[in-house]
């Protein structure tokens, strides 16, 4: 077995500590193996301005593609992402070795002026989402949605020196990087639903390499994995990348999963709820939106 394993990330801040926080637990497991990690420079972070401004394409894969070549060209052994950032197939020769445990997939206000139900009218709230804006909008149509873009650090500090009264960011980077005390308020996921598998990382490895992924079993959560599928499922039928309007939340108890989707038709939200067995999968998602779909041909909107 190789001794020295190299594992692949981009170079922010919160790319770093996701590739650590698995470095550590793969370290704890295997003691007797040594992990360093790489930064990898990617297309989105050469030129994120003209990727996020060209509103026709998604930015799945600017984030990845060079780690992944630098994974075929064998030159790391593992690559960490944010599942959020793959795309739905992964390049040939390559596979997901490992879905670790989730961190908080809700989104959060970081706030000047109070909690979302308190901010004054007309307050102007920082983000670029179109999910988080639909969700801002169905709680506070007098909100101003100012543009925002950047890390988190970025984010933080533009809402600290510009005309923000509040942002949203998701609690998982937040959490990752040590900053939860930044945090003014949890947004009730099954009120304001994430994105699709927020918070959760992808752990890639090679198709071939038998050795990391006995390695990467020890870190896979299946249970995370089963709700991934569901929530991907659902963002596949509706197109979803970072310009499409919607968001999912997913609660688990025991074999049960309670799924509550939302799609934005027109500038109005649409939801749907599904209680159902965690074991019908993709068929959930399909549920939900078929449920969405039924909603908007009959001009039954909620």
């Amino acid at each position: 077995m190789k001794k020295n394993i190299i594992i692949g990330s981009r170079g922010s801040i919160l790319a770093l500590a996701q590739a650590n926080l698995i470095k550590d637990k793969l370290q704890i497991n295997y003691p007797d193996l040594t992990f360093e990690i790489k930064e990898i420079v990617t297309s989105g972070d050469k030129d994120l301005k003209s990727n996020w401004e060209n509103s026709d394409i998604s930015l799945k894969s600017f984030f990845t593609k060079e780690i992944e070549q630098e994974l075929l060209d064998r030159k790391i052994d593992i690559a960490v992402h944010s599942m959020k950032d793959m795309p739905a197939i992964s390049p040939k020769g390559l596979i997901c070795g490992a879905i670790p445990d989730r961190e908080d997939p809700r989104d959060v206000l970081v706030s000047k002026n109070g909690f979302l139900v308190t901010l004054p009218q007309g307050a102007k709230i920082g983000t670029s989402s179109l999910r988080r804006s639909m969700n801002l909008k169905a709680i506070r149509p007098d909100f101003e949605i100012k543009h925002l873009r950047g890390n988190i650090h970025t984010r933080l500090k533009k809402l600290e020196i510009e005309d923000y009264d509040a942002i949203v960011l998701a609690a998982a980077g937040l959490k990752r990087t040590g900053m939860t005390d930044k945090i003014t308020e949890y947004l009730s996921g099954e009120v304001f639903p994430p994105a699709p598998a927020q918070g959760v990382l992808y752990i890639q490895c090679r198709e071939n390499d038998e050795e990391i992924k006995k390695i990467l079993k020890s870190i896979h959560n299946e249970n995370v994995a089963k709700i991934v599928e569901i929530e991907r499922e659902f963002s596949k039928i509706f197109d979803g990348g970072c310009h499409t309007p919607m968001g999912c939340y997913s609660q688990i108890n025991g074999d049960k999963i309670k799924f509550t989707a939302v799609y934005s038709d027109e500038g109005k939200q649409i939801r749907a709820v599904i209680e159902d067995d965690l074991t019908k999968g993709k068929e959930i998602a399909h549920m939900a939106a078929e449920e969405i779909k039924n909603k908007i041909n009959k001009g039954t909107i909620q």
